[in-house]
């Protein structure tokens, strides 16, 4: 049988934002009240993407690291959540620095992210607007969705897909791109050994 492709997200973003319910909604399409905040787990998956069957390994942070647990979080991950909610402003103010930080660990690499605005069936209470959700993730350069893990409106599923889909593309770009200059080294390496012989 065919190894499955694996690939590792982690979700971040401030505490109360609904992580856990949204990771917990992909995986068993329940939404569940009660979470301990302070808690971070890590959750197992597969599921066949585009008749591939990928593994998933899923980072919930507990959004209350210090720099140093996050950082760690970072270079862990391959493709990340960032999650705000759309009833708490200072929630959608804190994903900018979150990216920041992101590209800071990760850098010379770009980040494979989307950005999620949960709480989506609270729109009476709703302090952010789709369209400034559309605009930040438009500045981030990757893909939005709203969506409410209490309900399940949203596709949330889909925005999980779509970030496996991301980092599996970028991993063959970068394994097309490692190999290649793979060859240029051993070419490279041979032309000396023949200058060296020649002169």
């Amino acid at each position: 049988m065919a190894k499955s492709a694996e690939v590792k997200l982690a979700i971040f973003g401030r505490a109360g934002v609904g992580k856990s319910a949204l990771v917990v909604r992909f995986l068993t399409k329940r939404f569940i009240w009660e979470y301990d905040p302070t808690l971070e787990s890590t959750y197992r998956h597969q599921a066949t993407i585009d008749d591939e069957v990928v593994s998933m390994e899923i980072l919930d942070t507990a959004g209350q690291e210090d720099t140093i647990q996050k950082e760690g979080h970072v270079r862990w991950g391959e493709g990340f959540v960032l999650v705000y909610d759309i009833t708490d402003r200072s929630s959608f103010e804190e994903v900018l620095p979150l990216k920041n930080l992101l590209d800071e660990v990760k850098k010379p690499k770009n980040v494979t992210l989307i950005l999620v605005g949960n709480k989506a069936d609270l729109d009476h209470s709703r302090q952010v607007s789709t369209e400034e959700g559309e605009k930040l993730a438009t500045e981030l350069a990757c893909a939005f969705y709203e969506c409410s893990a209490c309900t399940g409106e949203g596709n949330i599923m889909e925005a999980f897909y779509e970030l496996c889909r991301e980092v599996r593309r970028r991993k063959m770009v970068q394994g097309k791109t490692r190999r290649r200059s793979s060859t240029t080294h051993v070419k490279q390496a041979i032309n000396k050994m023949l200058t060296k012989i020649s002169s």
